[in-house]
């Protein structure tokens, strides 16, 4: 019985990892031309930063066992120093010794390392890279999905590695029932409405000043900041999380100059001019967000599979991503929670 993994971030990495493991046979097909979905990694100078996920935490034990089993180095995010703070009216106030990150753990090369460790795993023949699914037909002994390429693959089950909003533009033949699609339609999709920043240095002069490098900000673009640097080595870095609504950061030009301007007045002359300025606006990914995911989130959602979800099609249908975890939702635990959850249904 073969199975479609539809999505190829870490949920349907994982996933497919697990049925190599276990034997069964498999298709994993992904619309991006690269594996990670939302953990994207940019590089610059021998330097990795993320531009998604950057972090996990003690007491998340799938991805800290993954890391082990690659044998991939684990380091603390940096803490030491104060934190600087800017108000409504852009006037800057420095505090002491706090980290908001503090006990957070990022890996060497970026979360990107991990993707690759597990992609590397995979016979060429299990996975389609450029693939994006339009449409799926159950036949009622198994269902086919058309790719937008007008191919078709052919499978016993089906499982959606993807933000469930983007499962509902899918056309379903025969239609889904309208509880399942509305459910699909109110999970929040994670990280979907955020955008990121990154500016690249060859010194740390901020950890020179006794800064940790974490700032925040009513005054904006950015309203958190980061240290985004490596374990040991340049290039140095520093990230942000941008507060400006989706709408208003259409201008992308402008928002840089916006970023560079408040670097600038946090950290000083030495922030002004950065190596390298990265953006990724995770709201205008139509990979990632659709329009109803550019409401930024203001809390946490409650996550986990809607009984609305469950059952599809005899069982035909099967969801992972970290949406539908049910007690790591949202983090990348959740993503490996997910496929672990699926992996067991397909094997029992």
């Amino acid at each position: 019985m073969r199975t479609l993994i539809i999505g190829g971030g870490l949920s349907g990495l994982a996933l497919a990892d697990a049925l190599e493991t276990a034997g069964q046979d498999y298709l994993l097909v992904e619309g991006r031309n690269r594996f990670g979905g939302r953990i994207i990694t940019e590089t610059h100078g021998g330097g990795y930063f993320d531009m998604g996920p950057a972090w996990f935490w003690p007491g998340q034990p799938r991805i800290a066992k993954l890391a082990q089993r690659f044998e991939l180095e684990v380091f603390d995010q940096y803490a030491k120093g104060d934190l600087l703070f800017e108000d409504q009216d852009g006037q800057v106030q420095r505090g002491r010794g706090f980290s908001s990150m503090e006990g957070s753990w990022r890996l060497k090369g970026g979360m990107q390392a991990l993707i690759h460790a597990l992609s590397e795993n995979l016979l060429k023949e299990r996975y389609r890279l450029g693939a994006s699914i339009t449409a799926l037909e159950n036949t009622g002994s198994t269902l086919t999905a058309t790719l937008a390429s007008s191919e078709s693959v052919v499978a016993s089950r089906v499982v959606f590695a993807l933000p469930p909003r983007l499962v509902a533009q899918v056309r379903f033949t025969p239609s889904l029932p309208a509880p399942a699609l509305n459910a699909m339609q109110g999970v929040d999709t994670w990280m979907a409405g955020q955008a990121k920043a990154l500016a690249v240095y060859d010194t740390p002069f901020w950890r020179d000043a006794g800064l940790s490098g974490d700032a925040s900000s009513r005054f904006g673009p950015m309203v958190e900041m980061h240290d985004a640097c490596p374990a040991a080595g340049g290039p140095y870095g520093l990230f942000g999380f941008i507060g400006v609504p989706p709408t208003g950061r259409t201008d992308e030009h402008k928002l840089r100059l916006q970023v560079s301007a408040q670097l600038t007045r946090l950290f000083g002359r030495a922030a002004a001019d950065p190596d390298a300025l990265f953006v990724k606006d995770w709201a205008y990914d139509p990979l990632t967000s659709t329009p109803t995911d550019r409401e930024p989130l203001r809390t946490h959602p409650e996550y986990g599979l809607p009984d609305a979800m469950k059952g599809i099609w005899d069982g035909k249908l099967l969801f992972a991503g970290t949406e539908v975890a049910g007690r790591f939702g949202g983090y990348l635990e959740g993503a490996l929670e997910a496929a672990e959850t699926v992996l067991s249904d397909i094997v029992r």
